[in-house]
């Protein structure tokens, strides 16, 4: 009878542990927006797409220096930024973009930009590996000959 409940508290103290992990978010070392910010559609999914839009409005310097793979090149995207955010007005609120809500290829290049980023990367090194890692599937995102953004 002594086994059988230490069996029993043993599977509950492993169940709460995967519970209270479960519920944990990431620890980035870079700034993230908050949630609250980000459009009703982002905010009711799941984690990984919250934390993309995140961080591409919280670091946009590098956001807008990452090329994007998906072909959205074709739609007038510039950079991985674009896949997010779609402007500025000229009041500072953001227009966001839904196009990376769909597309997981947007989604993996800002995941490995972050884990790079916390890793402590440059930007040119992150730059090279998202181009080794993602160029076969589409062209890349262009800068305008200015070196902007939308």
């Amino acid at each position: 009878m002594k086994i059988v409940s230490m069996m029993v508290l043993a599977s509950i103290f492993l169940v709460a542990l995967v519970l209270v992990g479960c519920g944990n978010r990431a620890i980035h070392q870079h700034p993230m927006a908050p949630l609250s910010e980000m459009p009703k559609e982002v905010q009711q999914s799941g984690r990984r797409l919250q934390e993309a839009y995140q961080f591409a409005v919280a670091n946009r310097e590098i956001a807008d220096e990452i090329p994007c793979y998906c072909g959205c090149a074709g739609m007038g995207h510039t950079s991985s930024y674009d896949c997010y955010v779609a402007g500025v007005d000229e009041t500072g609120v953001i227009q966001f973009d839904p196009h990376a809500q769909y597309c997981s290829i947007c989604l993996d290049i800002t995941h490995d930009t972050m884990r790079m980023m916390d890793e402590g990367k440059s930007t040119a090194d992150i730059y090279t590996q998202i181009e080794v890692d993602y160029a076969r599937f589409a062209p890349p995102t262009l800068k305008s000959a200015e070196g902007e953004s939308r």
